[in-house]
């Protein structure tokens, strides 16, 4: 197996490189308390620590919660852990080993990548994911190399790839995964993953390679900062892409029966309902007519109404797109959702989200056949307040709770604060979430402030941060 670098060199030998791994964990995204930092270093204890993968998997299992949080922590286990150094071939070695670089009796580099493509043909066939690791560092050592920079030589993962080609060889690992046998059914099916996801280890490792030169020239933090990629509750929404959405999706039920719960209707009668008074009557009877013990009836918890206003506007498109999955949701916990879009004008968008329907497809079709854009298709919150509280005027009142999506940038147009005011006075509660963050709020065009002042404003960038809002609302 391979082995990770002994960190001799770290402040405080092994605990201090483990105190640093820690931290950069921490520092990505992934919650890791004193208790889990305790379990890790229980771990080093515990794992033959010249087996990388059983360390891998040992701090995994301490230090993550979720299945999501895997990507970012291979990144940075790789950064701190890297395959130890080998030692120099033999001077007796003639060919390519374990233990050095390659010495291939080449004429070009168009030569030495055929010959490589050959070898990475048997690695992948054969499927020892330790040989394959081995090949990608010679791979980049031979065929990643840019041009040099002043803070040292470059190394790119593209660069490999580009010459070893290695999508390319997916019919003759068929084939020989096959054996001649008939094409068609399990079998091929079975085959075709197992090629895709040796190609994946490959190139996986290539780009763990890459990144391990990189740190040793340019240091390892810097490299994590700009190597892991932020986790799917920490991408800001107004740059969310569609794989970012995907994985939100599975975020929004839970939040969304968190927020049902906090918004719920409740009569303020104590925790019992009313008194029950023929009960509480008849269980006096045993006390010589002293109610010793009252009765009450069980206590109707309400589901609540709950009016939702979003600016579907272009500026704001990704967090449109996780608000109306959010709506989507609520609809399960509330007696009555009511989900209206606005740009320059208003429109009410719930029929497009009947249960079951697929989100990206009533998004479509809002985009079709909603009516909310009635000038020019910049955002116009003054009258997109004024359309709805004009036509709508009784779909908020003492029983709802408001909430308002966007980001408060009026294009220099009237924000319409009174009215805004005057539907927050006639709800049961009102916030808005906001996806800029607070430090932008009153720069521009942003009026954001001056909603503040009607209105709770909550500053939303992303999944995290609405579920700090459900949780301390």
């Amino acid at each position: 197996m391979g082995q990770p670098v002994a960190p001799a060199r770290e402040p405080g030998g092994l605990a201090g490189h483990l105190d640093g791994f820690v931290r950069a964990v921490r520092e990505a995204g992934i919650p890791v308390g004193i208790s889990q930092a305790v379990d890790a270093a229980e771990i080093l204890t515990v794992v033959d620590l010249l087996d990388r993968e059983q360390l891998r998997h040992g701090l995994a299992a301490v230090l993550l919660q979720r299945a999501a949080q895997r990507d970012a922590y291979d990144v940075l286990f790789d950064l701190w852990w890297p395959l130890g150094d080998r030692p120099a071939p033999d001077a007796e070695d003639g060919e390519a080993g374990e233990t050095g670089q390659p010495t291939l009796d080449v004429p070009d580099d168009a030569a030495l990548a055929e010959l490589m493509r050959a070898q990475l043909l048997e690695l992948l066939a054969d499927g020892d994911p330790e040989a394959l690791r081995r090949f990608a560092r010679d791979a980049v050592d031979l065929l990643g190399q840019g041009q040099p920079t002043p803070s040292g030589q470059s190394y790119f993962s593209y660069r490999v790839m580009r010459a070893l080609s290695p999508d390319t060889l997916v019919a003759q690992l068929l084939a020989g995964l096959l054996g001649g046998g008939e094409r068609g059914g399990l079998a091929e099916q079975v085959a075709r993953q197992t090629v895709r996801d040796r190609l994946a280890a490959f190139r996986t490792a290539v780009e763990a390679e890459v990144r391990r030169r990189t740190a040793a020239e340019k240091g390892r933090d810097r490299v994590a900062k700009n190597a892991v990629r932020p986790l799917a509750d920490q991408v800001d929404f107004l740059r969310a892409q569609s794989a970012d959405l995907a994985e939100l999706r599975r975020s929004v039920a839970p939040l969304a029966r968190r927020l049902a719960v906090r918004l719920s209707a409740r009569r303020r009668m104590g925790r019992e309902g009313r008194l029950d008074f023929r009960k509480t009557v008849r269980a006096s009877l045993g006390t010589g007519g002293v109610p010793v013990v009252t009765h009450h009836r069980p206590r109707k918890v309400h589901k609540p109404e709950l009016v939702v206003l979003c600016d579907v506007s272009g500026s704001v498109a990704g967090f449109s797109h996780f608000t109306l999955m959010l709506t989507q949701a609520l609809r399960e916990h509330f007696t009555g959702v009511r989900a209206f879009a606005f740009v320059d004008s208003t429109d009410e968008v719930t029929r497009f989200f009947t249960p079951g329907v697929d989100v990206a497809d009533a998004i479509a079709r809002m985009g079709r056949e909603a009516q909310v854009v009635g000038f020019d298709g910049h955002s116009d919150y003054g009258t997109a307040l004024e359309v709805f509280a004009d036509r709508w005027a009784s779909a908020v009142g003492p029983k709802t709770s408001l909430l308002v999506l966007g980001d408060g940038r009026t294009n220099y147009r009237q924000p319409g604060v009174p009215v805004l005011a005057g539907l927050v006075g006639k709800a049961r509660s009102a916030h808005w979430l906001n996806p800029e963050p607070r430090r932008l709020w009153g720069s521009g065009d942003s009026a954001a402030e001056r909603y503040g002042e009607v209105i709770d404003m909550v500053e939303c960038r992303n999944a995290a941060q609405l579920a700090d809002f459900v949780t301390t609302l």
